[in-house]
């Protein structure tokens, strides 16, 4: 279904509208995930110019994290009462300074401020875009308009991963970070001139309950609990190994800097196309036949990338690899699904404001601390291997979570099994 062509005042929206606002929105989200993922790439020679152990390291995760969820509420609140457009490109412009001030550290200390920031500016970033794409997007399109937008999380990670990795190797950690800064910039300042922001919600199809229009309400949402708590489990997960694969490959494949950024990148890139693609095109398919699907495609989708990953971790060096390739595919299939179901449980009322306890839940209980801790357990135990271990109790608590939740989908209108129950009340 396209964008609705909706008029309010002077500022109509149009599907035009809505796909440009879609294409730099996305392309946002790419160098948000650049600038994100630059750092795991060059994680070695950082921590090697600052003797900084591997719980060190993973503190850096944790501090852009922290402050990520800490203002994430304010956020929330400032998206659901003053227009977007103006938050998002403040935000674009804050991560992007910081970026380029990485270029300048020389302390591990100044280092850690400064990957803080960075949460602060990403913070208004990934609350207000999928806010503003659901104003131009109904229910039913939010998972296949999510997947496109979500495609960046890979591929943004892929491509910091290897600026990280190959440019940090030749000429440096910090020229990553100088190349990383600018696009941001210049694709915030063509979202400020040619896109305009959507009447809020104006797309929303479902009926308007307490539960999904008043934040009283949202704490009696289980369709929204269900899923950041699933996500919060699935995200301790990524956050894991995200931080900590390139450095796994070293470690474990004897693979140097830049050959492992360039593997890392490589397959979380294909996979991430691959998985969010076919997961997205596989939920919009089922969802139209069961309202339950962006839940349950999530669930089963950590069935597959358990063992996979288990064989990673532990299983032989030949299954380096493969493991990877297979466990980061079933891992990328919710990525459109999970959002669309975040996105889904909310009116436009309070969507900034869900979106944004969303983001505090799943960094707060995920990958805030995730890579800390898994830094502390590879340094007690000299394994990094047993660190990495505990992502798979975190995917499988994902599974059965969204598994659970699955029965407290809504009902969307467009859903076959939601027009048969309908047609059969009196």
């Amino acid at each position: 279904m396209p964008a609705r062509i909706v008029h309010s005042g002077t500022r109509p929206s149009t599907a035009q509208t809505a796909g440009l606002a879609l294409f730099l929105l996305t392309c946002l989200n790419l160098f948000n995930f650049i600038d994100r993922y630059v750092l795991p790439g060059v994680q070695p020679l950082v921590q090697k110019e600052f003797s900084a152990n591997d719980a060190q390291m993973g503190l850096l995760t944790t501090a852009f994290f922290f402050t990520y969820m800490i203002v994430a509420p304010l956020t929330g609140w400032l998206g659901d009462r003053y227009p977007r457009r103006p938050l998002i490109v403040a935000g674009t412009l804050l991560w992007s300074a910081a970026m380029l001030f990485t270029a300048t550290v020389h302390s591990y200390n100044t280092l850690l401020i400064r990957h803080a920031i960075v949460g602060i500016g990403e913070a208004t970033f990934s609350i207000y875009a999928p806010a503003l794409l659901a104003d131009f997007y109904p229910e039913i399109d939010r998972n296949r308009i999510l997947s496109i937008f979500y495609i960046t999380i890979p591929v943004g990670a892929a491509l910091g991963y290897l600026m990280g990795g190959v440019l940090g190797e030749r000429y440096g950690w910090r020229m990553p970070f100088f190349i990383a800064a600018l696009p941001g910039v210049l694709i915030a300042a063509a979202f400020w001139f040619f896109v305009k922001e959507p009447e809020r919600g104006t797309a929303d199809e479902l009926k308007a309950t307490l539960d999904r229009t008043t934040l009283s309400g949202l704490r009696h949402n289980p369709a929204f609990w269900s899923a950041t708590l699933g996500m919060a489990a699935w995200t301790f997960a990524v956050g894991g190994i995200s931080t900590f694969l390139p450095t796994f490959f070293v470690r474990f494949g004897g693979y140097s800097v830049g050959r492992a950024g360039l593997l890392t990148g490589a397959i979380t890139a294909v996979d991430g196309l691959l998985g969010t693609i076919i997961g997205g095109w596989i939920a919009q398919r089922w969802l139209r036949r069961n309202h339950r699907a962006l839940y349950l495609l999530s669930s089963v989708s950590m069935a597959f990338a358990i063992p996979a990953a288990a064989l990673v971790f532990f299983g032989p060096r030949s299954w380096l690899i493969p493991g990877a390739f297979i466990a980061e595919f079933f891992i990328f299939l919710n990525t459109g699904p999970l959002n669309a179901a975040i996105v889904n449980s909310v009116a436009a009322a309070i969507r900034s404001t869900a979106i944004a306890i969303n983001l505090f839940c799943i960094h707060a209980l995920g990958d805030a601390f995730s890579p800390r801790l898994i830094g502390r357990v590879s340094d007690a135990t000299s394994s990094l291997r047993m660190g990495l271990g505990m992502t798979l109790i975190a995917l499988a608590a994902s599974g059965v979570i969204l598994l659970v939740g699955s029965r407290f989908a809504p009902l969307l209108p467009e859903s076959q099994d939601s027009t048969a129950l309908h047609s059969k009340t009196p």
